[in-house]
């Protein structure tokens, strides 16, 4: 999932056994000053960086960079110097993106490097460090591995590493265990989504979830026979005319007590998406592939639980299909019954993601009793239109969990804007043979009217909120933590969520 990176914890003095080669990493403020180990560290080279820096107008910007090669004064082959902007009250999603940044910066031909887990302020604590790290983990990912041929000048060394010098050595490593473990997930999760569609087809999507076995997650696979049994008419219609079989998976993490009802993810996993009979036009259709990447999320999000050993009850619920138009497919003007008892008009087949949903979310709602549930689904270019690539749209029947998810987004950067639920827009799935449609039959208000089919499943007074990522889940905008095309998005938003407010 990463290049041959190997990550570490060192002292300050760490800087002094890079070799010619080696990348020394450091950051100053929007003064140009540097903390006291940095400053030590570069000694006359200090004079060299203010030079450099009025050359290039380099003044300690947020984000910004100054690399200066062979630098006079040091035996490195390169020097790096980040700036942080103001140094005082950096919050944690700033340290991961100064981690991104550093491994950024950190050229493919390098085979080591250390960056100072220091800003002009002073040494970072131990879980600002472990913040760093992490960020430099996100960063340093690159799915490649179906690249065959590359140039000498493009292939990184057998062996990179990169140690993030800290006063606390020992604290970076502990506060450090837990992040990796969401990382991981993270990667997990961007792995999925960036897969082919012929290689990551329903069956062996559902295959791959039994990994998580290793981290003590219960995984339970329902095939053809056992959705029938259950009922899921709208789910299976939608993977009918796939010669790929489509499977339900079940993950649970107990981490909580016994008898602590569970809290609950759901995630959309279209494997490919052509629109079925109501077929989407050529161009970009192969971003299709990325139609699940609602249920990697909640697979890397399971994934990160287990790791960290999060002290709560928890299920992941995804539903996995392939939307073909074979001769066996569904069609336009067909109707379904769901596992609710619920009949669906089938307005328009590329209108699927909903149908999945439908049948897994009552599954959810009606097996588990969770506290509460999210559902997670690139579903509608609607929302992308009213909200661009920057937030997640987020639609929920509960205010508390709609501000729980929102201060979790503030605090990971993984951004959601709640939209509006309402009656006048229940009415435009209303059916004339049947209880509803799957579309609203008009171009205006489609990712809420998508949001109100999923409603109509959500069983009783279930807390209840829906996260349209469509402009988020993959092709999203490049980052400081990402550069890949599959994001793992909400990984970490979830993640904040469960830690904050239902651990014990």
């Amino acid at each position: 999932m990463t290049d041959a990176l190997k990550l570490g914890f060192g002292p300050f003095t760490s800087a002094g056994k890079l070799g010619s080669s080696g990348v020394l990493i450091v950051f100053c403020d929007d003064g140009l000053k540097f903390g006291a180990a940095s400053a030590k560290a570069l000694g006359s080279a200090t004079g060299l960086v203010a030079r450099a820096a009025k050359t290039e107008r380099f003044t300690g910007k947020s984000g910004s960079a100054l690399e200066l090669i062979v630098p006079g004064g040091l035996n490195v082959a390169r020097l790096v110097v980040i700036g942080t902007g103001k140094a005082a009250g950096l919050e944690a999603k700033e340290f991961l993106k100064l981690g991104g940044a550093a491994m950024g910066k950190l050229p493919a031909s390098a085979s080591e490097g250390v960056v100072f887990a220091e800003t002009s302020k002073g040494a970072m604590t131990a879980n600002q460090a472990a913040d760093l790290a992490q960020g430099v983990v996100l960063r340093a990912y690159a799915f490649d591995r179906y690249k065959t041929q590359r140039k000498d000048e493009d292939k990184p060394p057998a062996k990179r590493s990169l140690t993030v010098a800290t006063g606390d050595i020992a604290g970076a490593r502990k506060a450090y265990e837990s992040r990796a473990g969401v990382a991981y997930g993270v990667l997990m999760a961007r792995d999925l989504v960036n897969e082919p569609a012929n290689v990551l087809h329903p069956e062996e999507f559902a295959r791959r979830t039994l990994a998580l076995k290793k981290t003590g997650v219960a995984v339970e696979v329902l095939d053809i026979e056992a959705m029938k049994k259950l009922g899921m008419g709208a789910l299976l219609g939608v993977g009918q005319g796939s010669v790929r079989e489509s499977r339900v998976v079940v993950m649970r993490w107990n981490g909580g007590k016994k008898s602590d009802a569970p809290v609950a993810f759901i995630g959309k996993g279209v494997c490919f998406d052509t629109g079925g009979i109501s077929i989407k036009p050529a161009a970009a259709m192969e971003d299709m592939k990325g139609d699940m990447a609602g249920a990697a999320c909640v697979v890397g999000l399971m994934q990160a639980l287990a790791a960290r050993k999060a002290k709560v009850n928890a299920v992941g619920v995804i539903g996995i299909v392939e939307n073909m138009p074979d001769g066996n497919a569904q069609r336009p003007g067909d109707i379904v019954t769901s596992m609710s008892g619920q009949t669906i008009e089938i307005i328009n087949t590329d209108a699927e993601g909903r149908l999945v949903l439908a049948d897994v979310v009552w599954y959810t709602a009606k097996r588990f009793k969770p506290k509460f549930m999210v559902d997670l689904a690139t579903l509608t270019g609607a929302i992308i239109v009213a909200l661009g690539q920057e937030y997640a749209g987020m639609f929920s029947n509960d205010d508390k969990l709609s501000e729980r998810l929102t201060k979790a987004g503030e605090a990971t950067g993984e951004l959601v804007w709640r939209m509006p639920l309402n009656a006048a827009y229940d009415k435009m799935i209303d059916s004339k043979i049947a209880d509803m449609k799957n579309t609203g039959g008009s171009r205006w208000g489609g990712a809420i009217t998508a949001a109100q089919f999923i409603q109509r499943f959500v069983s009783g007074k279930t807390p209840w909120a829906h996260l349209d990522i469509a402009g988020t889940g993959f092709d999203s905008r490049s980052s400081d933590i990402n550069k890949s095309w599959g994001s793992g998005w909400g990984v970490r938003l979830l993640d904040r969520l469960v830690a904050d407010y239902y651990e014990k």
